[in-house]
């Protein structure tokens, strides 16, 4: 539910920790994005002389990933087999090569699956292709898009990077020949989604949603917000509006995605203080990743955001 301080007290309170219990710690750990804490208990588990498994290492490679440890990843996946004879997983491996995409090293990751003894899977052509996205290389990104459409031609995630790497670029024939396919295979993509819970009921919004009873109060109290800090710092990056359109059709496109319409409806239907939790069912953009860590600050509330990779966590 995105509570660390809870599972913290849980995994205090226990009398006997054993490998699933130190491993689950570390995996929430993981998951928020505290990477020097997962490390700290990794140490700790082998100094009170649990050994890890595989599942161990799989959420310390990903505590190294999202927090862009190379070197430690890199140490801790050489550690599995030379300190602890275990052989990596497919798994594993996946976790080296978006561990290399998130920092840029597109090269290395691209080296790495070459060299892989094991098949690569859809998930590891994914972590390449989005890392594309972000960097913005082109040749890769259709190489690895390639690939993982071998894999599942049916995949819309696969298209709809690909789609984004052409739009950042500009590349509106490009973009069109993307979705033109996706047509011509009946490819959907999925609406991003995002849902909070308030009073014992699940809310649902998508983008531009307004089918809320609240909707004319929700987007009433959006604009205050995004009027508020743009007045503390924030600057919409317009970039991220990957459509052909004029720059305040980007703008509009941008304001009103569905974490930010949950967030604000949060605001309006909880007490001052109370903390926000939201779940998203995409990865959450970095135009609303950097708009909530503003209404985190103006609003004085802790925002957890647990999108499809991790939680991610806003206080002020």
């Amino acid at each position: 539910c995105g509570s660390i301080e809870d599972a913290q007290m849980a995994f205090n309170k226990m009398l006997n920790k054993d490998v699933v219990s130190w491993s689950a710690m570390i995996a929430v750990y993981s998951q928020h994005g505290y990477a020097k804490e997962a490390l700290q208990l990794f140490q700790d588990m082998q100094e009170e002389g649990v050994n890890p498994n595989e599942v161990t290492f799989l959420s310390i490679l990903c505590a190294c990933s999202h927090s862009g440890l190379v070197d430690e990843g890199l140490y801790y996946f050489n550690s599995m087999s030379c300190d602890h004879g275990i052989v990596p997983m497919l798994e594993h491996f996946n976790c080296i090569v978006d561990l290399f995409g998130r920092v840029g090293q597109l090269d290395e990751a691209e080296n790495f699956i070459n060299k892989m003894p094991i098949q690569p899977s859809y998930v590891t052509w994914m972590a390449l292709l989005s890392s594309c996205r972000v960097y913005d290389y082109i040749e890769q990104g259709k190489w690895a898009a390639e690939h993982a459409l071998q894999l599942d031609p049916h995949s819309s995630s696969v298209y709809v990077v690909l789609s984004n790497i052409y739009a950042a670029a500009s590349q509106w024939d490009d973009v069109a020949n993307v979705r033109k396919v996706m047509a011509d295979r009946a490819v959907r993509k999925d609406p991003g989604c995002s849902w909070i819970e308030v009073n014992d009921k699940v809310h649902a919004f998508v983008a531009r949603d307004r089918s809320h009873p609240q909707t004319q109060e929700i987007y009433a109290e959006l604009e205050r917000l995004t009027e508020q800090i743009k007045k503390a710092g924030y600057v919409l990056d317009k970039n991220l509006a990957l459509h052909d359109v004029e720059e305040d059709l980007k703008e509009h496109l941008l304001c009103y995605h569905s974490e930010k319409l949950a967030i604000a409806f949060g605001l309006l239907n909880t007490p001052c203080g109370t903390p926000l939790r939201i779940i998203k069912n995409l990865c959450v953009c970095v135009d609303c990743h950097t708009a909530t860590k503003f209404i985190s600050k103006i609003s004085g509330r802790k925002i957890a955001l647990r999108d499809v990779n991790r939680f991610h966590h806003f206080q002020d």
